[in-house]
């Protein structure tokens, strides 16, 4: 009797589970559990930001931007090395004689002046802790922005001497994946000379002043033009770029001429090398001469020499 009674009471509580079903129970997380974690947005595999203590070039680059820039593109090459040689050189006149804003320049057109500026901002912007601007201040050729591939611009320090409510941060840009930040030149001008004139320059420099450790100055060449002349009111030193087989002592010399020799931080020997600078060719560049005897033009002796692109000696041109 007893089990016919429990089968009947299994029974109906197998029918009222049919009529009715009991909706599963959802579990709700405790006040104590932490909230479930999305996993982490991993960056695309294309992208790897520069690692200077990595032994390959770098795999990410942007588009457009020149193979000669190899402070950026392969900073641990050989022919990187020889910026950071330069770096060590701007970094030493900036501790001991507070050379912050660096115009870099050259004799004449084609000596690779623009090459050398963003080389040696990209050495200096190896240390992630460096502020470094780069400035395009050859508004009559600008380059900068053709070299590291930025594309259209549409404002930069043309635009900035001419609307004095734009600020520096309103111009300068930044140039990812490095520690490097750019002010183009900006729109072109039918008076650069009379843009480099106005006291907005020495403003604009003074701002970058504050808020960067270094600032390289990409300038005219000296002896064509005046406005590199006027650029070096407001800088606190110059180096100036030669070229093996190119630049002329007799233009060496004049660029010389031009120069507040106390502003002179050095000169670069563009594929060129120390071992092939002969006596009378070292003389005549204001290098101190065989006997020891006192540089020629009372230029401090800071000299930085760079090999061809194939690593070759150069002897530089008389």
């Amino acid at each position: 009797m007893n089990d016919k009674v429990v089968k009947a009471l299994e029974q109906a509580r197998r029918d009222r589970g049919l009529k009715d079903p009991t909706p599963p129970v959802m579990r709700l997380p405790r006040p104590t559990e932490p909230a479930p974690v999305p996993p982490p947005v991993m960056p695309s595999p294309s992208y790897r930001p520069p690692s200077y203590a990595s032994t390959e070039p770098l795999r990410f680059v942007p588009s457009g931007i020149d193979p000669h820039l190899v402070s950026l593109l392969d900073p641990i090459s050989a022919r990187a090395e020889q910026y950071r040689t330069l770096r060590y050189l701007v970094e030493q006149a900036h501790r001991v004689e507070q050379v912050s804003i660096l115009a870099v320049s050259a004799p004449t057109v084609g000596d690779g002046k623009t090459t050398t500026a963003i080389n040696l901002a990209g050495a200096l912007a190896q240390a992630s802790d460096a502020r470094v601007v780069l400035i395009d201040a050859d508004l009559r050729r600008p380059a900068v922005h053709h070299y590291l591939g930025l594309g259209e611009v549409r404002c930069g320090l043309a635009d900035a001497i001419l609307d004095t409510t734009l600020t520096l941060v309103d111009v300068v840009r930044p140039c990812p994946p490095y520690n490097l930040s750019v002010l183009p030149a900006g729109a072109p001008s039918p008076s650069p000379y009379e843009l480099l004139k106005s006291p907005r320059l020495g403003q604009l420099f003074e701002e970058a002043r504050l808020q960067y450790d270094y600032v390289i100055v990409d300038t005219p060449p000296l002896i064509p033009l005046p406005d590199c002349r006027i650029v070096g009111k407001y800088v606190d030193g110059f180096l100036l770029v030669v070229r093996a087989h190119k630049t002329r002592t007799k233009a060496f010399d004049e660029a010389a001429r031009i120069l507040d020799s106390s502003k002179v931080v050095g000169v670069v020997f563009n594929g060129s090398d120390d071992a092939s600078l002969d006596e009378s060719y070292a003389a005549s560049y204001g290098m101190e001469d065989a006997k020891g005897g006192a540089p020629a033009n009372g230029w401090r002796r800071r000299f930085f020499t760079r090999r061809d692109d194939r690593g070759r000696r150069r002897t530089p041109s008389r």
